[in-house]
C-alpha cells in the first residue's frame, strides 16, 4: 500500500459517522479556493469551482474584490450524501470558511 493510500485509509477510519448526517457549509466571502479541503476529505465531498452567480450576487463589495483576486473560485459541497461529519475539511481550511451542520 502506498503512503497516499495509507493516509486515505487513516482518514476513513477517522470518519465513522453515518453518511449524509452532516453537511459542510462554505462561507464564500471567506473562501480563497486554496483547496486543502478537497484532498483532506476521504469521501470527495468538496470541489473547487467557479462561484455560482447567486452566491456572487450575495457578496458585498469587499467579498467580490477578494473573490476576483482568487479567480472567482470557491469550495462547494458536490456530494453531500457522502459527508460523515469528520471535520477534516474544517481543520485544514486556512480561512476558517467551512463549518459543519447536522442534516
Amino acid at each position: 500500500m502506498t503512503t497516499a493510500d495509507s493516509r486515505s485509509d487513516d482518514r476513513s477510519r477517522a470518519c465513522p459517522g453515518p453518511r449524509a448526517a452532516w453537511a459542510p457549509v462554505v462561507d464564500h466571502a471567506k473562501c480563497e479556493a486554496k483547496g486543502p479541503c478537497v484532498p483532506a476529505c476521504p469521501y470527495e465531498v468538496l470541489a473547487i469551482e467557479r462561484m455560482h452567480a447567486d452566491d456572487w450576487a450575495q457578496l458585498g463589495p469587499f467579498g467580490k474584490l477578494r473573490s476576483i483576486a482568487h479567480g472567482r473560485k470557491t469550495a462547494y459541497p458536490v456530494d453531500l450524501d457522502s459527508c460523515r461529519g469528520c471535520g477534516l475539511c474544517v481543520e485544514v481550511c486556512p480561512e476558517q470558511a467551512i463549518t459543519l451542520i447536522s442534516r
